[in-house]
């Protein structure tokens, strides 16, 4: 069951998965994907809690499931002075906000100190750059964007077209309250010029907590480059490369992907 967290006068929904009785290990936070929500990870988040025994925390960002929209979704781009609330389109540092703001705040309402984040495309970005500035115990990143490649652009011309022409509208809507605003937030952004020169390989160095970067083979949003990068910037990293698996390593390959991160988290309470 879901519920609302404030944060800067945003409503986000949140899910709160408790521990099993006795366990006492950090909590999960997930971060989902450019059209994802709570709802899109399905019954992941909680089977992975019961087979860590861990708790878990899941929301959507703003303009995301039942997350408060995001208003004029396509117009300007615009910001209280405050610079915590936005409207209009996403900028290219929408990423690194929701990292540096956003989540640090969602955090400290639900008393979470040192999480292990668990993040999937944009999520495992905004994952990495929140490890880069704040004290996490782990991070797990499945298939994030550590900078733009040409074939991520083109797989995103094709969602718009799938969007506009196809069955993806139909598809999305029953994870998002307004998936309007969830689509175009996310396409319009990547798909505009300032985007393009995006790349957070030079951060990569900061992150000092223990990391774990996923990705599928067959990928269509990015190549093994991203994660690569990611183990080069980042020495501490261990990779998983995934055969038969495409941009949603979870749903793709969910053993695997379960059985590695057990692995990796009980080495690191060894």
């Amino acid at each position: 069951m879901s519920e609302k967290t404030d944060v800067f006068g945003i409503q986000l929904e949140t899910q709160f998965i408790p521990a099993p009785a006795g366990q006492e290990h950090p909590v999960l936070v997930f971060l989902h994907e450019g059209l994802g929500s709570v709802r899109m990870w399905r019954d992941w988040p909680r089977l992975l809690c019961q087979q860590l025994g861990c708790a878990g925390l899941v929301y959507s960002r703003q303009g995301y499931g039942q997350s408060d929209a995001v208003a004029d979704v396509r117009g300007p781009a615009q910001q209280s002075p405050d610079g915590q609330i936005r409207s209009g389109r996403l900028q290219p540092d929408y990423m690194h906000r929701e990292a540096q703001l956003v989540l640090p705040e969602l955090l400290d309402r639900w008393a979470i100190q040192r999480p292990v984040l668990i993040g999937h495309s944009d999520g495992g970005t905004i994952a990495l750059l929140n490890a880069a500035h704040c004290d996490v115990h782990a991070c797990i990143t499945m298939a994030p964007h550590v900078m733009v490649e040409d074939m991520s652009i083109q797989a995103i011309q094709l969602a718009r077209e799938a969007f506009e022409k196809g069955s993806l509208r139909e598809r999305l809507k029953p994870f998002h309250a307004d998936v309007d605003c969830a689509f175009w937030q996310w396409n319009d952004v990547w798909l505009s010029e300032g985007f393009r020169s995006f790349d957070i390989r030079d951060t990569l160095a900061t992150v000092s907590a223990p990391l774990l970067a996923i990705q599928g083979v067959a990928d269509p949003y990015g190549s093994m480059a991203q994660i690569d990068d990611i183990a080069r910037h980042a020495t501490q990293t261990q990779l998983l490369k995934l055969a038969g698996c495409g941009h949603s390593p979870h749903r793709d390959q969910p053993l695997a992907v379960g059985q590695a991160i057990e692995g990796f988290l009980k080495n690191l309470r060894a």
